[in-house]
């Protein structure tokens, strides 16, 4: 695994924190705190929250090297990042917020929100992963 690998999966990791943010910590805030009876206090929380930064840096690092093992494209394909993020949101948001929904008694709109932000966000992190090009061995192309 070579510098550019590292470099573009903790961007990754970055833009997923950042989303995650914005959509548990600021759309669905209002929602979770409705509900704050099947979840960990605050105090929890927070004493808990030092995982987030693995959880993160995790999903960005997996991303870039599953993004990596696909055939290299010429230039950027937005399109192909679209396919590659749809995928991954497939094979883990969208299944696990499911799941959740079975074992968790959450209103069904709650978990409709959950599965369209985060498939959303994940669109957009394989879209990010297409225009860095992780497959690509230098940053900048020669002119």
């Amino acid at each position: 695994m070579d510098k550019r690998f590292w470099i573009c999966g903790i961007v990754v990791a970055a833009a997923a924190l950042i989303l995650g943010f914005l959509v548990h910590g600021v759309l669905l805030r209002a929602d979770y705190q409705a509900l704050a009876s099947l979840y960990r206090s605050q105090d929890e929380a927070n004493a808990h929250a030092a995982w987030i930064l693995p959880a993160y840096l995790m999903l960005g690092l997996a991303m870039t090297w599953l993004y990596r093992r696909m055939p290299a494209s010429d230039g950027v394909d937005l399109a192909r990042g679209l396919r590659f993020g749809l995928a991954v949101a497939l094979v883990s948001f969208v299944p696990w917020h499911l799941l959740a929904f079975v074992g968790q008694p959450l209103p069904v709109s709650l978990m409709l929100r959950q599965v369209a932000f985060d498939l959303v966000s994940m669109l957009l992190l394989g879209m990010l992963l297409a225009w860095l090009q992780p497959h690509r061995r230098v940053l900048a192309d020669p002119p």
